[in-house]
């Protein structure tokens, strides 16, 4: 690739921080015209771990060297227990370690989204375009998109169907996947799996005919220091990288770190609230107090733990095999949901618990599907090195917790059902309860992260909100923000499929307008 050189600063059309599910997508969509440079850095490396396409060793993902294994301050919700967010460090970012669940979420998860920005592109209708233009429902046979969307009814546990039949046999609806507008209901979950292997977004956009592309360059081992500012744009990115510092200039700056290190960055750049900057001895350019705030999370209880009357034999998938969405205290009422329980084919509980042995337990997951819990990401000092400060504020409003115990409580009415019967031989967690004290003592030590951060840079047309409906960071002319962290608020499920579309959107907007031109 044939970048421009001035002064040691190297210079190319569209500078991409961070190789992860946005930013592969958009090296892939962006490098489509011949005539735009596109260099995409990344902190980590290639995926080389076999275990990363191997659909039932997610899990054991989690804590390896492409794992950024960020921790959480200790949550008052979740009985002072510090959480473990899983983040991939490597080309395709999460896409790597994730559960491999693909859902679109429910329409009404993206008024907020239109209603904030003003802007019709962030609705369901209009983000339509996006979602089909990304998937390949193979089964279906519609769409030709990059990214598998794969039934997984027929490789599906006969626990997971017995699953679906108590939750028809309370009044859920039998969907076909949940990415048809609807998400209240059972179903097989749809998974980003292929002929048996995970299909992360390197595999899906990231192809060796893409990658041999003379106008894209691809730069493995690269973690952003430092945005360099000169008046109302950046001037440079400084990068720390095998081969030392550099620097990188480029037309258009594209953030697309997460939900963790977009927001750091912006702050080790002098771009964030006035006083966490200074609490972090960084100088304060623009004083943008939204970034950072409005940090969400989903999260399960794992779990409802049941022993097995006979050997449950181990998932061919990934171990969550199912989801049902439904209203609190209704299984038949219809709308957005608020609630969700998991069938987990494994002993799947928090650190707090001993899990049985595998293939003698299985666990019901549930949780809340728009939590109201914001929290808060700050850093601590200048340097990439320097420990995040992760407050989700977990459980903190008691609409969450009222929730929370409603979840519980659906998925112990499945799983006493009759149609569970052949499995289940007793319930082990969480035995009697009680009180309210008791339940929420057993919700605060079952929570574990569904690991979907998101909303630290947030878009919208108030004041507050850092980033506008076209995803240019306010401050700034030619820096955008392009990742989970521009999401208001979160989708029912999980964010993966709006990650993608989100860029996409974006990826149509910056190609339109070439064409126009």
């Amino acid at each position: 690739m044939n970048h421009g050189r001035s002064r040691d600063t190297l210079h190319t059309d569209i500078l991409i921080i961070g190789g992860g599910s946005a930013g592969s997508l958009l090296a892939a969509r962006l490098s489509e015209d011949p005539e735009r440079q596109v260099l995409m850095i990344e902190a980590g490396d290639e995926a080389t771990d076999p275990d990363i396409w191997n659909p039932a060793a997610w899990p054991a993902l989690q804590g390896r060297s492409y794992d950024w294994d960020y921790r959480t301050e200790p949550q008052a919700g979740t009985a002072g227990r510090i959480h473990h967010w899983a983040r991939g460090r490597l080309v395709g970012g999460s896409s790597c370690l994730h559960a491999m669940g693909y859902m679109r979420g429910h329409p009404d998860d993206f008024v907020p989204w239109a209603e904030a920005t003003g802007d019709a592109r962030w609705s369901w209708d209009g983000l339509l375009p996006a979602f089909e233009a990304n998937e390949d429902h193979e089964i279906e046979g519609r769409g030709g998109g990059p990214l598998t969307i794969h039934r997984s009814d027929a490789e599906a546990s006969p626990l997971t169907h017995a699953f679906v039949a108590a939750g028809a046999a309370h009044g859920l609806p039998r969907l076909q996947g949940h990415n048809e507008g609807v998400m209240i209901g059972v179903t097989p979950n749809s998974m980003n799996i292929r002929d048996g292997k995970r299909v992360m977004v390197a595999d899906a956009w990231l192809t060796p005919e893409v990658r041999a592309r003379k106008n894209l360059t691809i730069k493995t081992g690269a973690l952003a220091r430092r945005l360099v500012l000169t008046g109302n744009a950046v001037e440079h990115v400084e990068i720390i990288g095998r081969d030392g510092a550099a620097h990188i200039a480029a037309k258009k700056v594209l953030l697309c770190a997460g939900s963790l290190e977009s927001p750091a960055l912006l702050m080790r750049s002098g771009i964030g609230p006035r006083d966490v900057l200074g609490a972090a001895g960084v100088d304060c350019i623009f004083d943008m107090p939204g970034i950072g705030r409005n940090l969400q999370d989903h999260l399960l209880g794992a779990g409802n733990l049941y022993a097995t009357r006979k050997h449950l034999p181990p998932s061919r998938l990934q171990h969550s095999e199912s989801m049902a969405y439904m209203r609190a205290g209704s299984f038949s009422e219809g709308g957005q949901p608020e609630i969700v329980v998991g069938c987990g084919v494994a002993p799947i509980v928090s650190e707090r618990f001993e899990a049985p042995g595998p293939g003698t337990a299985y666990s019901l997951l549930f949780g809340v599907t728009h939590p109201t819990s914001r929290g808060t990401l700050k850093i601590t000092g200048p340097e990439p090195g320097d420990r995040l400060i992760i407050d989700p504020a977990y459980l903190s409003t008691e609409r969450d917790r009222d929730l929370f115990r409603a979840a519980l409580e659906a998925a112990r009415s499945i799983g006493r059902s009759d149609e569970l019967a052949e499995w289940r031989d007793h319930e082990i967690l969480p035995g009697p309860l009680e009180t309210r004290k008791q339940i929420d003592a057993f919700i605060a030590d079952a929570a574990i992260t569904h690991h979907h951060p998101c909303g630290t840079c947030r878009m919208g047309k108030d004041e507050r909100a850092p980033v506008d409906a076209d995803l240019r960071l306010k401050a700034l002319d030619n820096l955008f923000v392009v990742d989970a962290s521009v999401m208001p608020n979160l989708t029912a499920g999980p964010i993966h499929a709006a990650v993608l579309a989100i860029a996409e959107t974006f990826a149509r907007t910056i190609l339109d307008n070439k064409k126009e031109a």
